[in-house]
């Protein structure tokens, strides 16, 4: 592929025409979500995991007990090429999980060019971290945290099931053990940053070198331990975002990405509003990830 080629592939917004609608009906799902969730005491907003100004997260408590252990959780990392967008435009993923029984959680992070990608990554950590210490008093299980996130959000959400978080645990002065979670949903991901060197639009914000791509690529590396990911691009989306799952299946193993899939008839954007029907695809697919009776 020509290097105008990949610039084209990556460029969901020139790729859907309609894009502004689906992000206008993400904040108009959202808000209807938060004013909803706020009138059953269940969403908590803007809870500091971190020091940094966007180090903060929502936190969508389930609507049922979740038993004695607590109830699952899912961690959902926002994309938006770790530049642009927040945590407030996918509240609407949380409400249909809560009345299932799951506790939800999006973090904001900081956004390039003002921290580098491996800044972004250990923030996700971080967020993590302030999850599997906090899970209990919220009525969450520790033990059962999954990642999900969604284009960068996929690329973080690779880079959190490899993060050594007794590693992180030590410098953050927490006793953590060697991963928070092996359960992932990577939706419409990147995981090998290579290509994205041939986007002009997005290369000054985030600064790729040859150094940057190797340690953040997950491609490169040998798959975590006991993971279990599954991953998946809308149908219509460009054959980049299907390659990118490929590669990372091929590296990883399919015992690590146990499913592989694209979303019937959804593109980069619209993918994710399915999230909002019990019966659709992915959201299916969230639950098993989640543990959640069929």
């Amino acid at each position: 592929m020509t290097p105008e080629g990949y610039s084209r592939a990556y460029n969901n917004r020139l790729l859907v025409p309609d894009f502004q609608n689906i992000l206008r009906l993400w904040d108009e799902e959202s808000a209807q979500a938060r004013q909803a969730l706020e009138h059953q005491g269940l969403g908590h907003w803007n809870l500091a995991y971190g020091p940094r100004p966007l180090n903060t997260l929502d936190l969508i408590q389930p609507a049922q007990a979740g038993g004695g252990a607590g109830a699952p959780i899912l961690v959902f990392i926002h994309g938006g090429y770790w530049r642009m967008l927040d945590k407030s435009a996918q509240t609407f993923i949380a409400p249909r999980l809560s009345q299932r029984g799951a506790m939800v959680v999006i973090p904001n992070y900081s956004l390039a060019p003002s921290v580098g990608l491996e800044d972004i990554s250990l923030e996700i950590a971080q967020a993590l971290a302030w999850v599997w210490a906090h899970a209990r008093q919220w009525g969450g299980d520790p033990q059962r945290i999954v990642v999900a996130g969604h284009s960068a959000g996929g690329h973080l959400t690779a880079m959190a099931l490899s993060c050594q978080a007794d590693v992180l645990g030590r410098a953050m002065g927490l006793k953590l053990p060697r991963q928070l979670s092996t359960r992932g949903v990577a939706i419409s991901g990147l995981f090998d940053l290579a290509p994205l060197v041939h986007c002009d639009w997005l290369m000054p914000d985030i600064r790729l070198t040859p150094e940057s791509i190797q340690r953040l690529s997950p491609v490169r590396w040998s798959a975590p331990r006991a993971c279990g990911l599954t991953v998946v691009a809308g149908e219509l989306e460009s054959e980049e975002f299907h390659r990118q799952n490929r590669l990372l299946e091929q590296a990883w193993g399919t015992t690590a990405v146990q499913r592989v899939e694209p979303i019937a008839q959804r593109n980069h954007f619209s993918v994710l509003l399915d999230l909002m029907h019990t019966n659709s695809r992915l959201s299916t697919l969230i639950d098993q990830a989640l543990g959640l009776p069929a």
